[in-house]
């Protein structure tokens, strides 16, 4: 290993530093408001907005008068499902109670509630009278066209709320076959005297839900995503420890809460023409994760006819299927920053879905992504070791130079001149080093981000999507965690050996050696938390790599390096 190759080294592990203290994950600080339990933390958030919450019980009188043959009645629960969701309603509010994703299990193993009534409110909110009801409030006559959507029809069901012989207010869900999406419409007639304004307000609260084993770095993923006309795509601080909020004036195409590998969204069809957004951390609960507000805010612009459509998503952050939804719902996959992400998206993930199609087994499909990639890097990698065998012969004419003086400045000129006359570039070593991290950049986004490796299975990992543990303490290491990961351990040990085994490595510094030593020790402490498939991929990584060096050691003529690097010499007297 040359200085060049160690520079480049370092420089990467002071990248992985710089990764880990701001996206690993981290315990939320208690550092906020104290909570004594999650109603008190929704009273609290319920300030949030301005004109939500008045007291229906204040204005009995003036609700009573249009809405009384609403406020009492029998909750009635409907259940609209295909073969992926199964969605329940209530005839209370006749908006979307429950959902549970059928093909995926919690980190209990149990069916994956997504939301339900406990962790979930949605309601629309209308002014009247200069008071604001909500229909949550409200019972509505229901009609269930078909329940379960099957490939020639979709599941349908009907929310009414007849004021009178000729208004009216109809809520219509559609599940589809083979999505993951609801459709919803909003029908208003002869609505127009009922309301103040036509500026309808549509309310989710959401107690993210914990359903991944590592509650932290669900936590630290989990936000809300927005997409607006002018803006484009952006979200709310994921790894922020108190409460996130946003106002936006702006048209908003869409809003998701956003979980690591699940998300729950409102597409419309038009525009929302404003929205207040906000997300706190859920720290006393080990069951939910964040505290999710969000207020919409649309036009009815005729009342008479449909006025808006809008489209509910509820499911993986699986590409294929958000793409769907709408082009720009992929932004809730988080792939990296924009060269990152383009190397996922056009590289990493088109080789992954090819080896998915021939492999079951995704440490097999681990093992020839790291094959695939590594002879794709071949390349630099016989370059890099080309550099540090001219290096390691010219090392005894350079330690004769600093040897013959005592002037750092002479020394330098006098090596950058044996380094001009042989035809050597100093950095040739360190920039393939360079040119291979985006690659390795790109699979700290890949791996813990790409929901098919959630819950699968491999060796003594239970989940390649998360850490791997062979021992659990009572207590926390700092810097280290909670328990022992067996494939950081590999890893570590791997790159002991990688670094180990350079054939320059008696001739180094000795500042160069301890850090070769070091530097392992500080990735055990570094990726002890991180997914295991993508410490499986880098211990593979290095031991495909110690075997590339063995082979180009065999096949690389040292003998031709000399002769050349004396003809370079001769040819510059």
């Amino acid at each position: 290993m040359d200085k060049s190759q160690f520079l480049g080294l370092l420089f990467i592990f002071l990248l992985l530093f710089f990764y880990f203290h701001f996206f690993s994950p981290k315990p939320i600080s208690h550092n906020n408001k104290n909570f004594q339990n999650e109603k008190e933390l929704i009273k609290y958030e319920k300030l949030f907005y301005d004109n939500s919450y008045n007291s229906l019980n204040e204005n009995k009188k003036s609700f009573n008068l249009v809405f009384s043959n609403f406020i009492s009645g029998k909750q009635k629960d409907f259940v609209l499902e295909n073969n992926l969701i199964k969605v329940r309603f209530n005839s209370k509010g006749g908006l979307i109670k429950k959902v549970i994703l059928k093909k995926y299990k919690d980190y209990n193993f149990l069916p994956l509630i997504l939301l339900d009534s406990q962790s979930n409110e949605m309601f629309l909110e209308f002014i009247f009278n200069n008071v604001s009801f909500h229909t949550n409030d409200l019972f509505f006559e229901t009609l269930i066209v078909n329940s379960i959507a099957n490939k020639y029809q979709v599941a349908k069901l009907i929310f009414t709320l007849n004021i009178s012989d000729n208004s009216y207010l109809r809520q219509i869900f559609s599940i589809p076959f083979n999505e993951y999406s609801v459709g919803y419409r909003l029908k208003f007639f002869g609505m127009k005297s009922y309301l103040d304004s036509d500026l309808i307000n549509f309310l989710w609260h959401n107690l993210v839900k914990r359903l991944e084993k590592n509650i932290n770095d669900s936590r630290n993923k989990s936000t809300i995503n927005y997409y607006s006309k002018s803006n484009g795509f952006n979200h709310l601080n994921e790894n922020s420890n108190i409460k996130e909020f946003k106002n936006i004036r702006n048209n908003i195409k869409w809003i998701s809460i956003k979980q690591k590998f699940f998300t729950s969204g409102i597409i419309s069809e038009k525009y929302f023409s404003k929205c207040s957004l906000s997300i706190l951390p859920t720290i006393q609960d080990k069951k939910s994760l964040k505290l999710a507000m969000i207020n919409l805010s649309f036009f009815i612009n005729d009342f008479k006819e449909i006025s808006n459509n809008f489209i509910f998503y509820f499911g993986p952050n699986l590409y294929e299927e958000l793409y769907k939804i709408n082009k720009s719902f992929i932004s809730n996959i988080s792939l990296g920053w924009p060269i990152i992400k383009w190397i996922n998206k056009f590289f990493i993930i088109s080789i992954f879905k090819f080896l998915n199609i021939y492999i079951s087994n995704y440490g097999l499909i681990i093992v020839f992504l790291v094959l695939i990639i590594r002879l794709f890097l071949f390349p630099l990698s016989y370059r890099s070791y080309v550099s540090t065998a001219k290096m390691r012969i010219l090392k005894p004419e350079l330690d004769s130079i600093k040897l013959n003086s005592n002037d750092i400045q002479e020394v330098q000129m006098k090596q950058m001149e044996l380094y001009k006359d042989s035809g050597i570039n100093p950095l040739s070593g360190c920039i393939p080093v360079l040119l291979q991290m985006p690659i390795l950049l790109a699979m700290f986004n890949f791996f813990p981000n790409i929901i098919n490796f959630r819950q699968k299975k491999f060796l003594w990992s239970e989940d390649l999507s998360t850490y791997d543990s062979i021992y659990n303490f009572s207590f926390i290491i700092p810097w280290y965690g909670n328990h022992v990961s067996m494939f950081t351990l590999l890893m570590s040990l791997s790159s002991t050996l990688l670094y180990s085994s350079s054939k320059n490595d008696s001739n180094n510094q000795n500042s160069m050696k301890i850090f070769s030593y070091i530097m392992p020790l500080g990735f055990m402490f570094i990726l002890n938390s991180f997914s295991s498939g993508l410490i499986f991929y880098y211990f593979v990584s290095n031991l495909f790599t110690f075997i590339q060096q063995i082979i180009i050691r065999f096949f690389l003529n040292e003998d031709s390096i000399v002769d050349q690097l004396k003809k370079n010499k001769k040819n510059k007297q």
